[in-house]
């Protein structure tokens, strides 16, 4: 063989060398960001599918595995379209991340029908699981029925928190109970303005919380009860609260029913069965798709209260104040923007929701006067009335006006009242739940006639407010 030959069969095999290598280092990238993603390590994987997209746009499968990846480390928006043309080229599991991204997005009829069109192809594969697949579809199917039922509130505060701390934010009265955290400190527990009965978290031999109750007797508490029924609303049980009625019971479960993570639920005392009815989740805007909880309710304000992690880092937890509504109202879906809808049941917007300036005005003040008795508790004061946005007084002494300064006292005296009337209701509703049928039908007329006068007082004493706030503001505007 000449020199020449020699040099030419050099220059066409050093080519080829160096394709097959190449080659290999691309079948060694590939197969290590595809071990990355089925380890979860998406992160990882991401900037290598990145790179292969760029260089094959078409490729079904590298548009599946960039998309996905995106959707892992929260850059949504970005694998929207990836797993769209994915899913076009019919990748099965670009369906399914596909329906997850519209879930998340509060399109629920997308979602389920991207999920559908994944177990479709499912059942096409020998010996397919479509278990879970059929789990996320009714999930899909149960929030799109939430999100038409969507109630109309009125939100007029939040709070970003610790996790760890976020019942410092909730200002309940006295006479709506307490709430702490339990001794685990991985839950809350419920104990009533009497301090007679508790609801509590604890953390069972299967290793999920539980809730439990126990009354006091004499000079001890009873033997703990758990409340085995509302296993009906999932697994994880936790954050309850009890309603001033002393049958209302809100709670958060994790599980099937859940919108994510954690949901509240609420459930009834069934004196007769000595037992609670099937808990039902409270639906939008209270949950969402992220973890929502500790709902409680301080009728003396008329104020409400609940966490979410929704739109929070890690370690941080939004808590709302809200007005409670005397009945559920929901948003005309079928008539509404459905862009409005989404937002009133994520609440992106919480001034999107003061729809009734009165109600959000006079939610505010009342939310003033909590908070300024909360930080002032340290300070002896004879009580915390809000006159307006300038002026709060503590003392009968504050009062400019004679006839308003009366009119106060009057009305601390129904507030008196008010408080020995619930406190006899409640002994009797204690006694009712624990009293024989006969004792039931005895106790019955009292505890109506008893309900119907306390309505009566807290509506006396709305109006009184009103009547000593004009006649202040009057001499005040006098006297300036």
């Amino acid at each position: 063989m000449t020199d020449t030959q020699t040099m030419n069969k050099k220059h066409i095999l050093l080519p080829l060398v160096a394709l097959c290598m190449t080659g290999n280092a691309f079948s060694q990238t590939l197969t290590q960001a595809r071990t990355w993603f089925l380890n979860g390590e998406f992160e990882k994987a991401k900037p290598v599918f990145k790179k292969l997209v760029k260089q094959a746009p078409s490729n079904a499968n590298y548009n599946f595995w960039y998309g996905a990846c995106c959707y892992e480390t929260g850059e949504k928006n970005e694998a929207l379209p990836y797993l769209k043309k994915s899913a076009a080229r019919k990748v099965t599991n670009a369906y399914l991340y596909l329906g997850k991204l519209y879930y998340d997005q509060y399109k629920f009829d997308d979602a389920a029908t991207s999920v559908e069109d994944h177990i479709a192809l499912l059942q096409k594969q020998k010996n397919a699981n479509t278990e879970a697949a059929e789990l996320l579809l009714d999930r899909c199917r149960r929030a799109s029925r939430m999100l038409r039922s969507t109630e109309k509130i009125a939100v007029i505060d939040s709070f970003v928190v610790d996790k760890q701390e976020f019942l410092s934010a909730y200002k309940l009265s006295k006479e709506s109970g307490t709430i702490s955290f339990n001794e685990q400190k991985n839950g809350t527990s419920y104990e009533n303005e009497l301090g007679d009965k508790m609801i509590y978290t604890k953390t069972s031999a299967d290793n999920e919380t539980h809730l439990y109750t126990k009354i006091k007797l004499i000079d001890k508490w009873s033997d703990s009860e758990q409340l085995s029924e509302l296993s009906n609303a999932g697994h994880n049980q936790n954050y309850p609260f009890m309603a001033a009625d002393g049958i209302t019971l809100y709670f958060a479960a994790q599980g099937d029913e859940s919108l994510g993570g954690y949901d509240i639920f609420v459930t009834r005392y069934d004196s007769d069965s000595n037992t609670y009815f099937r808990p039902d989740n409270i639906g939008m805007p209270f949950n969402s798709t992220y973890n929502d909880y500790m709902y409680a309710v301080d009728d003396l304000n008329n104020l409400g209260w609940f966490a979410s992690d929704r739109y929070q880092p890690a370690d941080k937890v939004c808590v709302y104040v809200f007005v409670p509504n005397e009945s559920k109202e929901t948003y005309d879906y079928e008539n509404t923007d459905t862009d409005k809808v989404i937002n009133a049941a994520t609440l992106g917007s919480i001034r999107s929701t003061w729809t009734d300036a009165d109600k959000v005005r006079l939610a505010k003040q009342r939310l003033a006067q909590v908070m300024y008795s909360t930080a002032n508790s340290k300070n002896k004061k004879d009580f915390s009335f809000i006159i307006d946005d300038g002026a709060v007084y503590t003392s009968l002494n504050d009062f400019r006006s004679k006839e308003a300064k009366a009119q106060y006292q009057s009305l601390m005296q129904k507030q008196k009242d008010l408080s020995l009337l619930e406190e006899a209701l409640n002994k009797q509703r204690n006694a009712y739940q624990k009293g024989s049928k006969e004792q039931k039908d005895q106790l019955a007329p009292a505890i109506l006639d008893k309900e119907k006068r306390i309505d009566d007082l807290r509506s006396e004493i709305e109006t009184l407010k009103w009547t000593v706030r004009n006649t202040e503001i009057k001499a005040l505007g006098k006297k300036k």
